[in-house]
């Protein structure tokens, strides 16, 4: 989980530029001759603070695998120092400490990178001769300022993390949604226009020679349209609720009106409103596809409960127009719509001949 690619958080980068103060003991060892050439000094100096801003900036940049060659190099000149000079550059250690906290992912690698510079700390302190009690301050307060500085970094990759995946659940929702209600509107229209084409051809066929009846199909189309709208409406806010019966009672008029024989058989106990409401979307989808792709004479609509659930069988004689053809979106919609509350749905020709849509919605204790 490595933070680098992500900005730094807000005014981070002025308290890393800060932690750059830790030099002024190298800075006052340099004025007041502790180095045999004041220039030894200075240029030490001068390559620790640049190593130790192009840590900050490779942290933060496009390239932080580099850090880890850049922290080497600090923490070889902080330590070479440290032994040649003690004093000021002992004040350095928690400077690659915090350098170290910017590249080394935090967790188990960073404890232990901290530990090892801790350890190494008290050894050049030691190596100085300055005493117990300045091991225990340098050596703890190089862990420290990593451990701190590591946290704040882990701590806002964390947000941006959570951020980050706050944003993809709302695409995800929004994506399912869309999903839904393209389902939707697909078993509704895809019904609905299908009623009014069977209904206009038959407009067409009577119109001549029995206008009375044509007007009765035109009156229907009439019907049906407005129908269409009420039911789009339900989908858009989303309260649409479908009675079985009624749905039923559609599905034999519309392939009555085909000339398709219809027969509907109901055994054992009612479906809940839920599941009745998940079922008419099976039964639009039959006859829809009964309409559309097959040159059935009969169709068979059974609704039982059985002990896996509430099943919903339609069966039809007839022989599909293009058997090659794959199942299409509705089919493949009412198996996510059914998928969701634990239901299945089956489709395919029969041994015997015709067609068979079969959707189970399993009950709560199956």
């Amino acid at each position: 989980m490595p933070p680098h690619r992500l900005p730094a958080p807000p005014g981070f980068r002025g308290f890393l530029l800060c932690c750059t103060g830790l030099s002024v003991g190298v800075a006052w060892d340099a004025l007041t001759g502790v180095y045999p050439s004041a220039w030894i000094g200075w240029l030490a100096l001068a390559v620790a603070l640049g190593l130790y801003m192009l840590q900050v900036s490779l942290a933060y940049g496009d390239r932080p695998a580099r850090g880890r060659w850049v922290l080497g190099a600090l923490a070889v000149l902080v330590t070479g120092m440290g032994l040649a000079y003690g004093s000021g550059w002992l004040y350095m250690f928690p400077l690659v400490a915090v350098a170290c906290a910017l590249v080394v992912p935090f967790g188990r690698a960073l404890q232990a990178a901290l530990l090892a510079l801790a350890a190494v700390t008290a050894f050049v302190v030691w190596f100085t001769g300055d005493g117990i009690s300045p091991i225990m301050a340098f050596s703890w307060g190089s862990f420290s300022a990593g451990v701190v500085v590591g946290f704040i970094v882990h701590l806002h990759t964390v947000i941006a993390e959570l951020e980050h995946t706050r944003r993809r659940l709302a695409e995800a929702a929004v994506a399912e949604e869309r999903l839904r209600f393209s389902r939707d509107l697909h078993d509704l229209l895809g019904h609905t226009l299908s009623v009014i084409v069977v209904k206009a051809e038959a407009v067409r066929r009577l119109a001549v020679r029995d206008p009375e009846r044509a007007a009765g199909q035109a009156a229907d189309i009439e019907s049906v349209g407005r129908q269409a709208l009420t039911e789009v409406r339900e989908a858009v806010t989303g309260y649409r609720e479908g009675s079985l019966a009624t749905e039923l009672e559609r599905a034999r008029e519309t392939l009555a009106a085909a000339g398709v024989a219809v027969v509907v058989r109901r055994a054992g106990e009612p479906p809940s409103a839920r599941a009745e409401a998940l079922l008419c979307w099976v039964v639009r989808e039959a006859a829809t596809n009964i309409l559309r792709h097959s040159t059935a004479g009969e169709a068979v609509f059974t609704v039982e409960a059985t002990a896996e659930g509430t099943v919903l069988t339609v069966r039809d004689d007839g022989v599909p127009k293009n058997s090659a053809r794959p199942p299409g979106s509705g089919l493949r919609g009412l198996s996510e719509r059914l998928a969701g509350v634990g239901g299945s749905v089956t489709a395919g020709p029969l041994p015997e001949g015709g067609f068979e849509v079969r959707a189970v919605l399993r009950s709560a204790g199956s």
